[in-house]
């Protein structure tokens, strides 16, 4: 009899185990643990072209989830109004002018007298990035996209604080496959690692997502920091064949714009999703910003409703989206008005990963965690600031003073007069002294540039400022 109750209760367990052996466990998230860092970067994107700042044409249903999932930067900066500087900065820390990154590194139109030209360009390697402190505090990393950062071995991303990388070390490329790479500038083809160049299939755009979601399954058991470097949308104008039938309401380059924003939308939804799969989300830092303006007429975008593009220091060509989503440490739903800087990056994601970003010497940058959890309630900055060559701008408060090198000085109140409509340069004149001296005592701390523009190219940057003073219609 008691053999038969013991193979009753053997076969009964038998069944359970076959029962439940496909359920899967729910992942159960360790006390205080570190946690995940993304960072959603876009290239050029226009600071109205977005569901969440009230867009009226493009769709960006995932990235309008991430804003309502936690917190707005209603006023976020970026330090450089084009891509290699602001990346410079972001990834430092730092103002990228205090080490010579003051101006874009693009071959061909660098004054010859430039102390450091073609790949030599780059981030100086006295400079510790993001990745290398997250790697210190055991963080496995990844860059996945657009680097910018050099092309010369030596600025290589394995050689700055990832560990891996797939994308290409220039600042543009196709959306598509080259079928003849040989007649590609080696710094535009995707590689892997130092393992040689592997052009991707299909759309670049989807590639990344792809990659980055391969990166977060391979390494959801250990904290990561993934930097999924978009090239959208930058120029060449070229959408996914997927999307071609999308936004016939729009025309030309403004049409394709909007189905390549909507394409890394979607590539952005794919990440997140990737998270949640994983149950990984609530305890993932997640950001979405942009590397400066957009350019508007070379790619289609708008800044509205403010006045400047790319390339300029008016607030077209340096505000930009700002997201932070972190569900165990962030109140969904909400704003934050006061002016932060992408600087302030590094110390922030540095603080969620249990480091102490005081102990980082000649940092520009804040935590924001404590501002934006209602933990201290002053401005994270007493001033802000830009420069390129002789132009350059210091916002303190409300007030922005813009310097240029062919007209006075021009003072104006954001909170009053966002788009720079209202020159008051001459009604507060102490104010702009007292501005002009406090630009000048920042500027005697930084570095001469590394490399610089052709003298030629501040022409340029001028005619933009005059050609974009009218801030775009919401229509458009």
């Amino acid at each position: 009899m008691r053999s038969t109750q013991l193979s009753t209760v053997a076969f009964l367990l038998f069944l359970s185990s076959i029962c439940t052996a496909d359920v899967p466990t729910p992942r159960q998230p360790k006390q205080d643990a570190p946690p995940n860092i993304i960072l959603l970067f876009a290239d050029d994107a226009g600071y109205g072209d977005f569901g969440f700042h009230g867009s009226r044409h493009f769709r960006t249903p995932h990235l309008d989830k991430l804003a309502r999932s936690g917190v707005r930067l209603t006023q976020f900066y970026v330090s450089g109004e084009t891509c290699g500087p602001s990346r410079a900065g972001l990834l430092t820390g730092r103002y990228q002018q205090r080490f010579g990154f003051e101006e874009i590194n693009v071959p061909g139109i660098m004054s010859p007298h430039s102390r450091l030209l073609g790949d030599e360009m780059g981030l100086p390697t006295d400079q510790k990035t993001i990745g290398d402190h997250l790697q210190d505090l055991g963080y496995r990393t990844a860059i996945l996209g657009k680097w910018h950062m050099g092309i010369a071995d030596r600025y290589h991303p394995l050689q700055r604080g990832f560990d891996e990388f797939y994308g290409m070390r220039g600042g543009a490329r196709s959306f598509y496959s080259y079928k003849n790479p040989k007649t590609v500038p080696k710094e535009n083809l995707l590689e892997r690692n130092f393992e040689g160049y592997q052009e991707h299939e299909g759309y670049l755009t989807n590639a990344i997502a792809d990659e980055a979601c391969a990166f977060i399954q391979r390494n959801q058991d250990t904290p990561f920091f993934a930097f999924v470097s978009f090239t959208a949308v930058h120029t060449p104008m070229q959408a996914d064949p997927a999307d071609q039938d999308t936004f016939a309401d729009l025309e030309g380059t403004r049409r394709t714009a909007a189905q390549m924003t909507l394409s890394m939308d979607r590539a952005c939804g794919k990440i997140i999703n990737q998270l949640h799969d994983l149950e990984l989300y609530d305890n993932t830092l997640v950001v979405f910003t942009n590397d400066n303006g957009g350019p508007m007429d070379k790619n289609g975008s708008s800044n509205y409703p403010f006045s400047g593009v790319k390339g300029t220091q008016l607030e077209g060509g340096i505000r930009v989206p700002g997201l932070i989503s972190w569900p165990q440490q962030i109140e969904a739903g909400s704003t934050y008005e006061s002016p932060l800087i992408t600087l302030d990056l590094l110390p922030t994601f540095v603080a969620a990963a249990g480091g102490s970003p005081s102990s980082i010497q000649n940092l520009d940058g804040v935590n924001m965690l404590p501002y934006l959890q209602g933990k201290k309630d002053t401005a994270p900055h007493a001033t802000l600031h830009w420069k390129m060559e002789t132009r350059g701008a210091i916002r303190e408060g409300d007030w922005k003073l813009l310097r240029f090198p062919d007209r006075p000085a021009e003072l104006f109140n954001l909170a009053d007069d966002p788009s720079e409509q209202h020159n008051l340069a001459q009604k507060y004149p102490e104010r702009v002294r007292s501005m002009f001296r406090k630009m000048f005592a920042w500027e005697q701390e930084l570095q001469r540039p590394l490399f610089m523009l052709r003298r030629a190219e501040e022409g340029w940057s001028s005619r933009r400022t005059d050609q974009f003073r009218s801030p775009p219609s919401p229509d458009y």
